[in-house]
């Protein structure tokens, strides 16, 4: 795909819109219709319009998922990110037509007759949570903080207890009570009809995904609107400013539950993390171990890098999805956790072709801090032998 910041070829902004279509004029008045856009005559925008509001695509049949149609959206260039939306759909899906992986969009297809068998049969139980409730079910403290929306603001209801990881109080008990409920509900109705349904992750066995049974939209708006707003502040080397899809999932712990969670990394990122209740639990609290890029996840961690965190019913954590974390064994009792993985497009292209993390790999720092030293022992060195000539 052929990127150059957003030139169009013709300029469409020599004509005006028309409820059909685009029409163009003449020095006399007169117009004639023009054939709609398509990627050979108009080109994607090198960085993305990030202040630009995406339509939403969930009501429509499409190819490929509702999210990589908003999330390409910003890439449109000036002259089509403001048409009407069948137009913008139809630029965009003749593009993924063209570039998208066949297998990528089989899958989109299989998940979407996935989650539409489920919403077709599954009768939810608390309507009002997937529609987020803002006074409902959020910390006033948060909403104070959401309202303000500055660094100030947010940092006097949070805490960083170590670099790159946050808490603070986001929901409310009885949020925390229904979410349960409504997981738990959703679990009766798979075992009473034997729906096989998948897994939130490859190291998560017991648990389900949330936009599986009709969070998906709920989610959007977690992340565009209270997410984002803080991780602008505190991720923005690494997308935090410009989160657009999701992954979330809630997870359960105990004795005939998921016991423990290997070191890992997110597939995000920007994770919060939310316990919605324990239960007797002894054990099973987070552990970090610095943040790595994938070139160097098995490196060992330094003594400030280690950090543990026990988890706290209603207590969000949020925290770099880069850092490398596990959670520890649970020797008894069980906790149930919220998870949302919050990605962005346009950093996950800005690195596609990069090999130099030092920003936020610890281990890349190190090493870059290593070849400066290196230099510039190399140049004293080369200064002395001058002298010496």
């Amino acid at each position: 795909m052929t990127l150059d910041g957003g030139r169009t070829q013709p300029p469409l902004d020599a004509g005006h819109e028309t409820s059909g279509g685009m029409e163009y004029g003449d020095s006399n008045g007169h117009t004639e219709s023009a054939a709609r856009p398509n990627y050979l005559t108009h080109r994607l925008r090198l960085n993305p319009k990030t202040d630009h509001e995406a339509d939403n695509y969930e009501d429509l049949e499409l190819d490929f998922s509702p999210l990589i149609f908003r999330s390409l959206e910003r890439y449109l260039p000036p002259n089509l990110i403001n048409q009407e939306r069948d137009v913008k759909v139809d630029f965009m899906r003749e593009i993924l037509l063209r570039y998208y992986p066949e297998s990528e969009r089989i899958m989109t297809q299989k998940l979407r007759e996935y989650r539409r068998k489920i919403m077709s049969n599954y009768q939810r139980l608390h309507e009002d949570l997937y529609s987020m409730n803002v006074e409902k079910f959020f910390s006033p403290s948060f909403l104070r903080a959401i309202s303000e929306n500055t660094e100030q603001g947010f940092r006097g209801i949070m805490s960083e207890p170590h670099p790159g990881v946050f808490t603070f109080e986001i929901f409310n008990q009885q949020f925390c009570e229904i979410m349960i409920s409504e997981v738990e509900n959703f679990e009766r109705w798979v075992t009473e009809t034997k729906f096989r349904i998948m897994k939130p992750n490859s190291l998560n066995k017991h648990g389900v995904v949330l936009d599986d049974f009709g969070f998906q939209s709920m989610l959007d708006k977690l992340v565009k609107d209270y997410i984002c707003p803080i991780s602008k502040f505190f991720f923005h080397d690494v997308g935090g400013a410009t989160l657009d899809t999701h992954h979330g999932y809630v997870i359960q712990f105990g004795d005939d539950k998921d016991v423990d969670v290997p070191f890992h990394v997110d597939d995000a990122e920007v994770t919060l993390n939310v316990c919605l209740g324990s239960r007797s639990l002894s054990g099973g609290g987070l552990c970090f171990r610095g943040s790595r890029c994938k070139d160097h996840f098995n490196t060992d961690a330094q003594l400030d890098e280690v950090f543990n965190y026990q988890h706290v019913p209603g207590r969000a954590i949020l925290h770099r999805s880069s850092i490398r974390h596990c959670a520890r064994a649970s020797t008894s009792g069980s906790r149930i956790n919220l998870v949302l993985w919050c990605r962005s497009t346009a950093f996950r292209q800005l690195i596609t072709n990069q090999n130099d993390f030092s920003d936020w790999c610890a281990e890349c720092r190190r090493k870059k801090e290593e070849r400066q030293r290196q230099a510039i022992a190399a140049a004293k060195l080369d200064l002395l032998k001058k002298d010496h000539e």
